[in-house]
């Protein structure tokens, strides 16, 4: 197989963001034969996709609300960011979103810097855990971009399973250590981080509709090759709903303002990742305990990863800082409507405000 020739931008603008990644069609499979087929080892996670089905109302009115209040801090951080990239790096700066949820933030960040007068470009690249970084696509990075100028983006950490996969993989092209930017970073894993505080992240709790239409990354040998870059479906069905470009924008418009406005820089110090590191740690290492966890990844911490989680796997029971937060509020909708065990438990979780832990197939 040769890797695909034509990039796409999803339904970004092409000077947004160029995903590095195969359209590939892969039959979809419900969410309990995905889980009984992850937890038992019979198959990896990302040889498989369940199917998107569009948002219902009852959440979009949740997301359009999150948005009224969040899209400015995002702005804002994404300002504190960019500019604070300007200061650390010199010569040309390139951009590798882990997709999904890092590509929104990649795209404002792209449109920040271009601002700030820097040469930069955008793509967005596939991170699979246990199975590493999209090797093709870093070649073909690199093969134009100076790694020196290399950063990797994404929405926000969890407990820290990609910042690990990254890591990892990441050694196979340079002896640095791969530098991840994020909004948020309660695990403590980030290069630079706007803050370590778990908040609603608006594009954190859409799928598809927020993300370019593509969905998460796939490594299957059945439709990828040895020579092709990841995976990925593209959900024509969700069209009408797409609201990719029209979210970027949004927030776009607050980064402007904070751009004129100078705003401070966004700083992370080896204090504050070592803090939120030990603090998740703590958390995770609780709730494992309490529900005699053996194997982590049935912890899902964080507002984004819990929404997800009750989204796209099959949840057990969801750990809430408050019954009442608004930020909580697509959580508590998902819960309703899934029927779906969960305890208002807020010492337990902190640094985070919610963790779906996984039914145990």
């Amino acid at each position: 197989m040769k890797t695909q020739s034509k990039f796409i931008s999803g339904t970004y603008g092409s000077t947004d963001v160029t995903f590095l990644l195969k359209i590939v069609t892969l039959e979809a499979i419900d969410n309990a034969s995905k889980e009984a087929a992850i937890q038992s080892g019979l198959r990896h996670y990302s040889e498989m996709i369940s199917f998107e089905s569009v948002p219902e109302a009852g959440y979009m009115a949740i997301f359009y609300e999150a948005m009224s209040v969040g899209a400015a801090r995002m702005g804002r951080e994404v300002a504190a960011l960019a500019r604070s990239i300007s200061n650390q790096m010199n010569g040309p700066i390139t951009l590798a979103s882990l997709v999904r949820a890092g590509v929104p933030l990649g795209v404002l960040l792209k449109r920040a810097l271009s601002r700030m007068g820097k040469d930069v470009q955008h793509f967005g690249i596939s991170v699979i855990r246990d199975r590493g970084i999209d090797s093709n696509a870093m070649r073909h990075i690199i093969e134009r971009r100076p790694i020196e100028g290399l950063l990797f983006v994404d929405g926000w950490t969890g407990k820290g399973a990609i910042a690990t996969e990254l890591e990892r993989s990441f050694h196979s092209f340079s002896a640095q250590p791969p530098k991840l930017v994020v909004l948020s970073d309660p695990c403590g894993r980030a290069w630079l981080a706007a803050s370590g505080e778990d908040w609603l992240i608006p594009s954190g709790i859409l799928g598809s509709t927020v993300s370019g239409l593509i969905s998460r990354s796939i490594l299957n040998e059945e439709v990828t090759g040895p020579e092709d870059f990841h995976g990925t479906v593209r959900w024509d069905h969700l069209m009408s709903h797409d609201i990719s470009a029209a979210f970027v924008d949004s927030v776009w418009t607050h980064a402007v303002t904070a751009l004129d406005r100078n705003i401070d820089l966004a700083q992370w110090t080896i204090n504050d990742r070592s803090s939120h590191q030990r603090r998740s740690r703590q958390a995770i290492n609780r709730i494992a305990a309490e529900f005699a966890v053996e194997n982590t990844n049935r912890i899902k911490p964080g507002i984004a990863e819990a929404t997800r989680a009750i989204l796209r796997r099959m949840p057990q029971i969801v750990l809430l800082s408050s019954g009442e937060d608004a930020e909580l509020a697509a959580l508590r909708h998902l819960i309703r409507e899934k029927n779906v065990q969960f305890q208002v438990v807020p010492k337990k979780i902190q640094p985070y405000r919610a963790i779906t832990l996984l039914r145990k197939v």
